[in-house]
């Protein structure tokens, strides 16, 4: 379970201090599939950067299954990341450089994976999530926008986290392929018992997962 209590987070400017988060409460069952809406500038990217420790709030917790991650040190943060949670980015950021095969198992080599079961975890990954043989194969510049964000998804799922935070996971896509990218997220989320959570302007996503959170001026108005 995800809670979130009384979260807030400042910068300072040279015009002043900035407040992006507001005291926001939250809470998210495991396994449920919630999404984040709110217009540029309303903090959702700031509270996805916390619930992922990849920044520290000025006050407020995040508990997750009891452990309050903004209290964790340096070290323990990192680990926290690596085991307890995947990123779909809306870029994708994969390495241009490696294959889609080889971009799921450097995940899961940062996951501490023995070598001899990455390969397989990788190919059984990529192949839940659509990619043949011979597209697992492929280097990024060689696959659709599609299916580098199965890549992506593949990518996130691999240590078996527990919860998965999704930046636009369908901001760069056609309606069509968007879908198959929001029910591919919403299955994974049943049979995986994994939370997510899933920032999009997208409102026809954002009406069919399991709750909805609404951001405004870093506040959770509904």
């Amino acid at each position: 379970m995800l809670v979130v209590k009384d979260l807030s987070k400042s910068f300072s400017s040279a015009s002043g201090d900035v407040t992006a988060l507001n005291k926001v409460n939250l809470t998210v069952q495991t396994g449920e599939f919630a999404s984040i809406i709110g217009k540029s500038g309303s903090g959702k990217s700031t509270l996805l950067s916390m619930l992922g420790a990849l920044d520290i709030p000025t006050s407020g917790s995040i508990e997750v299954d009891g452990v309050d991650i903004a209290k964790l040190s340096a070290g323990k943060q990192t680990a926290y990341r690596a085991k307890k949670i995947g990123f779909v980015f809306q870029h994708y950021n994969l390495i241009p450089n490696l294959t889609a095969l080889e971009n799921v198992m450097l995940a899961l080599e940062f996951g501490g994976v023995p070598v001899k079961k990455r390969k397989a975890r990788a190919e059984q990954l990529l192949t839940d999530v659509g990619l043949e043989p011979d597209e697992q194969l492929r280097k990024p510049p060689r696959l659709s926008g599609g299916q580098q964000q199965r890549v992506s998804i593949a990518r996130a799922l691999a240590n078996h986290p527990a919860i998965v935070l999704a930046d636009e996971p369908t901001g760069n896509l056609d309606s069509e392929t968007g879908k198959k990218i929001f029910d591919l997220l919403h299955r994974l989320s049943r049979s995986e018992k994994t939370t997510i959570l899933a920032v999009t302007h997208d409102m026809d996503i954002a009406g069919k997962t399991d709750r909805t959170f609404k951001l405004k001026d870093g506040k959770i108005i509904a």
